[in-house]
């Protein structure tokens, strides 16, 4: 018979992890359950993706906001710190920007503006136009800021971040002034020690500032890089990735991932004897079109898969070849027409015309994004995603 289904993606539920248990353990039995109940089959090239969170709670990779304080005051001591370009989030940043302002004596915080990294806006683009201000070449004090666009609450949470950001700080004694800037340089005009906290563009802020007289100049990822007195750490990403656990703590992007994927891949080989692809996912890179917020607040979409992921698509657009190639085709012929030119493509389609409408992203980039679509963030309780058909072609 004739198959009617390309790829399907399934959230499967899973027990509610904690420190210290077998995540290995606990995705394969997960997925071999969720096979004998729901009736579906094993089969090589099939995917497991498995949410960063899970596996960095089973790692017990979490920090204190102490653990952070006393990070950010061995590297800056009772400086006068400028913290530039953190997105705007209660889950995301909030809680770090506790242990960052704990011990400061004094914070210039620069945001960036009409948004933030992510899409998070603090005004529209066209109230900058109404006011005649260019995002990219004006430095604006509060009060300037307040003047020209008042008093604005995110569209989502209800929060207005400039006062939200200022009452933390401001909560531990400790004296903070706000700026409005895109540029990095504009903060070396009120201190050259600066922790920059943007995620995708942080090598070329470093690089400016400390080609601009920056003294000491640090990233989220250069904080928590190593345990502070027992607590989580990741060596590559430090606070990026975090999320907050409690009001004090957060829980870190999760490390040594590799062995894990490798682990879940083989012991599904022996117990099914297929090769199923196993990745760890994070946040995926989708825009909401309504709030303008981009997705990717981690710093990668996947810390790690198997080898079978690496890569990107290499695909033809079936639109293409109908409209253009076998424009004089239909029915039946087209369909046998465009099958045997799938069968026989080449194996590196880069810049052909056959492939303009495609997707060119790595394969872990676009199933991070399906995965992360399928489990949610909230209380679906599917943490694992069981993804097939999804390297199937329309010969197959």
């Amino acid at each position: 018979m004739e198959r009617m289904v390309g790829t399907i993606a399934r959230g499967l539920r899973a027990p509610i992890v904690k420190e210290g248990d077998d995540i290995v353990e606990i995705v394969v039995d997960t997925v071999l359950k969720a096979s004998k109940v729901e009736g579906f089959s094993i089969g090589d090239k099939d995917i497991v993706s498995i949410t960063e969170s899970v596996v960095a709670r089973t790692q017990g990779n979490y920090a204190s906001t102490d653990d952070i304080s006393k990070d950010i005051n061995s590297k800056f001591g009772e400086d006068t710190i400028g913290v530039i370009f953190p997105i705007l989030s209660r889950n995301r940043f909030a809680i770090c920007l506790h242990g960052i302002a704990r011990e400061a004596k004094k914070i210039i915080l620069m945001l960036q503006y009409p948004s933030d990294e992510v899409g998070n806006q603090l005004v529209t683009i066209d109230e900058l136009d109404d006011k005649g201000i260019n995002p990219w070449t004006d430095t604006l004090t509060e009060n300037e800021f307040r003047k020209f666009f008042g008093y604005n609450k995110h569209p989502f949470t209800g929060i207005d971040y400039i006062d939200y950001y200022k009452s933390i700080v401001e909560s531990y004694g400790t004296e903070c002034q706000i700026i409005f800037s895109n540029d990095p340089k504009a903060i070396l005009n009120y201190t050259k020690n600066v922790l920059t906290c943007d995620i995708h563009s942080r090598f070329r802020t470093k690089k400016i500032l400390k080609a601009n007289g920056g003294e000491k100049i640090y990233g989220l990822d250069d904080i928590l890089t190593e345990s502070i007195d027992g607590s989580g750490y990741n060596e590559n990403y430090g606070l990026l990735g975090s999320n907050k656990a409690t009001e004090e703590s957060i829980k870190l992007f999760p490390r040594d991932c590799q062995p894990i994927v490798d682990k879940i891949q083989s012991t599904l080989k022996k117990k099914t004897g297929k090769m199923v692809e196993v990745m760890i996912y994070g946040d995926g890179a989708f825009k909401d079109p309504v709030g303008k917020i981009w997705e990717l607040a981690d710093p990668i979409v996947s810390p790690a898969y198997t080898k079978g992921l690496e890569g990107t698509p290499n695909e033809v657009k079936l639109k293409y070849l109908a409209d253009n190639t076998f424009t004089g085709l239909k029915g039946e012929e087209l369909n046998k027409a465009i099958s045997e030119y799938i069968k026989n493509k080449e194996s590196n389609l880069v810049g052909a015309m056959e492939t303009q409408g495609t997707t060119p992203r790595r394969l872990t980039d676009l199933i991070g994004s399906l995965s992360d679509l399928t489990s949610g963030s909230g209380d679906k309780g599917t943490p694992i995603v069981y993804i097939q058909g999804y390297f199937d072609k329309y010969t197959v």
